[in-house]
């Protein structure tokens, strides 16, 4: 199965990409994939305690189930001025 992985602002620039296409196994977590992402990415280690991870169009803790063809958005922190 396969996700794809879109970086917005900061993640981005961590990243070094726009997005990745992820290799996943069935019944794997997003906790999982975001572990997967943290080795290929390791500048993204750092936000993992504040990373806003959304599949879809809704937010989600690392317990949810993927499934193919999911699209994961990870952002960093929201902040107004």
């Amino acid at each position: 199965m396969s996700v794809r992985v879109h970086f917005y602002s900061y993640c981005r620039d961590l990243a070094g990409c726009a997005e990745t296409i992820e290799s996943i196994s069935t019944g794997e977590s997003l906790a999982v994939l975001l572990q997967k992402l943290f080795l290929r990415f390791p500048k993204m280690a750092a936000m993992q305690r504040s990373l806003l991870v959304a599949v879809g169009v809704d937010y989600q803790t690392g317990d949810y189930i993927l499934r193919d063809g999911d699209e994961v958005a990870l952002f960093p922190p929201v902040q107004g001025g």
